[in-house]
C-alpha cells in the first residue's frame, strides 16, 4: 500500500474490495491506476493493477477468434445470498458434498484433481439460495495460478477436511501455505469487517480474506469423532468453526445452510409497487446494518440517486410508514421504494 494516497485513490481501492462483478472490479482497478501517486515505491502496485486490469479484460472479452483461448471460466459471477468457495487437499469430498448440498452434477470421482476449473452450485435456504463453488484441490504438486482471481468475488469459505486421513493436517497446513503466498488468508472470524475498512497504511489492496467454516466429511467413518476433531484443531494449531458431515448419509447436511444464515447475518427484504401485493418469492438479501439505500440500489443502480423515501412494513409492528435512505432493514421487512 503506498504512503500519501489521495482520498480518491482509498475510495477506488476500497471499491475494488467491494465489488463483486467483474466490470465493477474493472472500473475499480482503472481509477486506481489513475489516481494511485505516481513514483518510485508505488512502481510494484502499479504493476500489479495494470495485470490485473488485463486479466479481467480477456475475461469479459471471451475467447478470442480461432478458439485459440477459452475453456470454462476461472472467475464466476456471484449469484444469491452469499458466494462461498469450497477449498481443501485433494480427494477430502468437495465434489460430492457440493452435488449432495446443490444438486449439481460436477464431476466426482475416488481419485484426487477431479475437478479442473471452478463449479458453480445452488444451495437452497428457505427461499434465497448460496452459491456453493467447488475449486480445484489446492496442493503443491498441482498449482492453481488463478485461484487468487477466483477468491476475489468470494465472501467465505468451507474448508473441507478428511480427519480420517493420516496426512490430513499436514495436508491443510499445506493448503494455509500456498493460499499465503497468494495473498489469500483464512481466519476463524465472522465479523464481516470488510478490508476496505481498515485503516493499515500498509494493507495489500489485493490481499484476500475468507472467514472459514470448517468442513469434516466421512464422518460417518470415524470413532470418536469429536476427540478427533480436537486433536486435529491442536496439531493444525486452527480455531475455525466445524460441522461434521457424511455426504453417505446426509449427517449434519443440513446444518450447513443455516449455519451460513445465521453467521453471515443474511437480512431478506421484499420489495413491492405502490398498490400492490409484495413479490414474496424472490427478497433481496444484504446483510444486517444495512439500509433501504442499500436495497434500492440492488433493485436498480440509479435508484441509489433518485431514491426520496421509502414505506416499510414489519410483520404487525410497523405498516407503510415512511422511512429515510439510512434505515437500517431487517429480515422479513417489506418496503415500498418512492422515487
Amino acid at each position: 500500500m503506498p504512503t500519501n494516497t489521495t482520498p480518491e485513490y482509498k475510495a477506488a481501492e476500497s471499491a475494488f474490495r467491494r465489488a463483486r462483478d467483474s466490470k465493477e472490479r474493472l472500473e475499480c482497478l482503472r481509477e486506481m491506476l489513475r489516481t494511485i501517486p505516481k513514483h518510485k515505491g508505488t512502481d510494484h502496485l502499479q504493476a500489479d493493477i495494470k495485470t490485473r486490469i488485463k486479466q479481467l479484460t480477456e475475461e469479459l472479452a471471451g475467447p478470442k477468434k480461432g478458439g485459440t483461448r477459452g475453456g470454462p471460466p476461472t472467475v464466476i459471477r456471484p449469484e444469491g445470498a452469499a458466494q462461498i468457495a469450497l477449498i481443501g487437499p485433494p480427494n477430502t469430498g468437495k465434489s460430492t458434498l457440493q452435488a449432495r448440498l446443490t444438486g449439481s452434477h460436477a464431476a466426482a470421482g475416488p481419485y484426487p484433481f477431479t475437478t479442473q476449473f471452478p463449479q458453480p452450485g445452488m444451495l437452497p435456504y428457505e427461499d434465497i439460495y448460496f452459491q456453493l463453488i467447488d475449486l480445484p484441490p489446492i496442493a503443491a504438486e498441482h498449482p492453481v495460478s488463478w485461484i487468487a482471481n477466483t477468491l476475489q468475488p468470494t465472501d467465505v469459505c468451507l474448508l473441507v477436511v478428511e480427519l480420517g486421513d493420516p496426512a490430513c493436517v499436514d495436508q491443510v497446513m499445506a493448503v494455509h501455505e500456498i493460499l499465503a503466498a497468494k495473498g489469500v488468508t483464512m481466519t476463524e472470524k465472522w465479523d464481516r469487517t470488510p478490508s476496505g475498512d481498515r485503516n493499515e497504511e500498509d494493507l495489500n489492496p489485493f490481499a484476500i480474506h475468507l472467514p472459514a467454516l470448517l468442513i469434516a466429511t466421512k464422518a460417518d467413518q470415524i470413532p470418536a469423532l469429536q476427540e478427533e476433531l480436537q486433536v486435529f484443531e491442536e496439531l493444525a494449531g486452527l480455531r475455525y468453526p466445524a460441522i461434521a458431515v457424511s455426504a453417505t448419509t446426509g449427517e449434519g447436511l443440513d446444518q450447513i445452510a443455516p449455519w451460513l444464515f445465521r453467521n453471515l447475518e443474511i437480512v431478506r427484504v421484499y420489495t413491492k409497487p405502490p398498490g400492490r401485493p409484495p413479490d414474496k418469492d424472490r427478497p433481496f438479501t444484504v446483510r444486517r446494518g444495512q439500509t433501504v439505500h442499500d436495497v434500492a440500489v440492488m433493485v436498480h443502480r440509479d435508484l441509489g440517486e433518485t431514491l426520496k423515501y421509502a414505506r416499510l412494513w414489519r410483520g404487525h409492528e410497523v405498516e407503510g410508514r415512511q422511512v429515510g435512505h439510512d434505515h437500517p432493514v431487517a429480515d422479513g421487512d417489506i418496503i415500498e421504494l418512492h422515487t
